[in-house]
């Protein structure tokens, strides 16, 4: 199902600031540890909370690039949503990486800016395609 270029921009955008926003949450978690019960922020911080992040990043994602495939035909933003998914994954589900508290920021800040760069690649690689005799769509 084709996508307006005004929702698939939003899609990407929308992606890409949610994405980094997680990666910049997950740099600064250990320290906000310390200090989230007195500042009555310990909800934030809990693990359904971190779920259902990823799974609202990973269909978002998801939806977003293939999309985007599909019109610009390149696969350099999937290469990044990919491994950027997969260690949002890992550190939600691997039990002694999810309690360690700096190796899942490490592991979590890093899968965040992958798909938060993957947004971004695809919103360029949407904008430069070019329709002509040889495209679909």
């Amino acid at each position: 199902m084709p996508l307006s270029t005004s929702l698939r921009q939003f899609l990407d955008r929308f992606g890409a600031t949610g994405s980094l926003l997680c990666a910049v949450h997950c740099a600064v978690l250990p320290a906000l540890l310390a200090v989230a019960p007195s500042l009555g922020l310990s909800f934030w911080l809990s693990d359904s909370v971190e779920a259902t992040v990823v799974i609202f990043v990973t269909l978002l994602g998801l939806a977003s690039l293939i999309w985007g495939y599909y019109r610009h035909r390149a696969l350099l933003a999937l290469a990044l949503l990919v491994p950027g998914l997969g260690l949002l994954w890992a550190g939600l589900l691997h039990a002694e990486l999810h309690h360690s508290q700096v190796p899942h920021a490490i592991v979590m800040t890093v899968g965040g800016v992958l798909v938060g760069l993957a947004h971004v690649l695809n919103l360029r690689l949407n904008h430069r395609h070019v329709h002509d005799a040889s495209c679909a769509h």
